[in-house]
């Protein structure tokens, strides 16, 4: 009897164990299958998202072109100078557009050595530092070889040599001496409450075919702004004006101090579209994508009505 009884608690000891066993598999199962459909879910809304502001952005363009062809008005949904975000909402979620002249950048190539060391500068560019990459930007674009950079760039591993010409895209600064990665892409920094806060790129303040007199008002970086002779506290008012009310054509732009200031641009444009699914609940969802485009416009006789010279599937908004 006392084996039997013995041989019936092991068996029943086996079991539980075999139970608990079971139980941990199962609930290791259950913990993996629900991780892995969050992680679908997740990635689905992300492809929504994209294609959400994919559409805003094409949208975005054809506001642009018949914004051309009506007058503007305050409650049109079309762009005009002094409109640089087009809000808009679809049955899947809402999307923001802004227009970016390329007239609020300094153009890379024809850019002054004074703007852009005082750029340099304003981007928090230590003073030596600012000098060496404004030497390098100018050298990099100088027909003329032989210069001491040319060395620095030929010991490098790999090696490569400068080339001497104009600036085909603004990311060539990234293999300057002196360029840094927080210089060119901006990085973050604590303000007095100990808050992390984004400071600009260099990427955001000049372009191949910016400008080099005048600035669009309403989308210049605070940078530009400060670089071309504002001080904080008109940096500051040209910030917060324009995003309560942008400035329109015609306004009298005299008070900030620098006769260097316009509204709108030229031919040439950065639509950046943000957008946001709309949930079951009708709250917007917390995941944003952000793409981007540098569109030209062509004149009336041209068969396209423009053209896209650049497309960011991955762009950055602040």
């Amino acid at each position: 009897m006392a084996t039997s009884s013995q041989s019936r608690g092991s068996a029943l000891l086996a079991v539980l164990w075999l139970s608990l066993a079971l139980s941990a598999i199962a609930f290791s199962v259950a913990n993996t299958v629900h991780g892995e459909t969050e992680r679908v879910s997740t990635a689905v809304d992300g492809v929504r998202t994209y294609y959400l502001a994919t559409g805003a952005l094409e949208r975005g363009i054809l506001y642009m072109q018949w914004g051309r062809q009506v007058a503007p008005t305050p409650d049109s949904p079309y762009y005009h100078a002094g409109k640089p975000v087009l809000r808009m909402s679809f049955p899947t979620g809402e999307a923001e557009v802004e227009v970016i002249p390329e007239t609020a950048k300094y153009n890379l190539n024809r850019a002054t050595p004074e703007d852009l060391l005082r750029l340099m500068l304003s981007l928090g560019a230590g003073d030596g530092t600012a000098r060496e990459t404004v030497a390098a930007i100018v050298d990099w674009r100088n027909p003329s070889a032989g210069s001491p950079y040319d060395q620095y760039y030929l010991s490098l591993i790999p090696s490569f040599r400068a080339r001497h010409a104009s600036f085909e895209e603004i990311e060539e600064l990234l293999v300057l001496k002196g360029m840094t990665t927080d210089l060119f892409y901006g990085s973050y920094q604590r303000d007095p409450s100990g808050q992390l806060v984004r400071r600009g790129g260099l990427n955001e303040c000049v372009s191949i075919f910016g400008a080099v007199d005048s600035f669009d008002i309403n989308t210049a970086h605070p940078a530009v702004l400060a670089s071309l002779g504002l001080t904080e506290g008109q940096v500051q008012a040209v910030v917060e004006r324009r995003q309560a009310q942008p400035f329109l054509p015609g306004a009298d732009l005299g008070a900030f101090g620098s006769g260097r200031l316009r509204v709108g641009g030229n031919s040439i444009f950065t639509l950046r579209a943000t957008a946001r699914l709309r949930l079951q609940n009708g709250q917007l969802s917390d995941l944003r994508k952000t793409v981007a485009a540098m569109v030209k416009f062509m004149p009336p006789s041209y068969d396209a009505p423009y053209h896209i010279m650049r497309w960011y599937d991955n762009a950055w908004r602040n």
